[in-house]
């Protein structure tokens, strides 16, 4: 299993669209445009496919993971 099918079926379980996505990525800093989101959508055999890398599925999960949970809060100083 790719990166690119972890990657689809993550956005067809959550019920993501291209907007959700990128904005995801840009809460951990990660700009991506719609283009290139849906070139790692795309069938492995069309010439616009684009092979998903492990540093956007790792950008993708951590900014998931703050958009459902939220922000880690801030530790406090002693």
């Amino acid at each position: 299993m790719t990166n690119n099918d972890i990657f689809k079926k993550l956005r067809v379980a959550l019920k993501l669209r291209d907007d959700d996505i990128v904005k995801i990525l840009a809460l951990v800093d990660f700009r991506i445009s719609k283009s290139e989101l849906g070139a790692l959508f795309r069938n492995e055999d069309h010439p616009k496919y684009m092979e998903c890398g492990d540093q956007i599925l790792r950008n993708f999960l951590n900014g998931l993971v703050i958009h459902l949970r939220g922000p880690l809060p801030k530790k406090e100083k002693k």
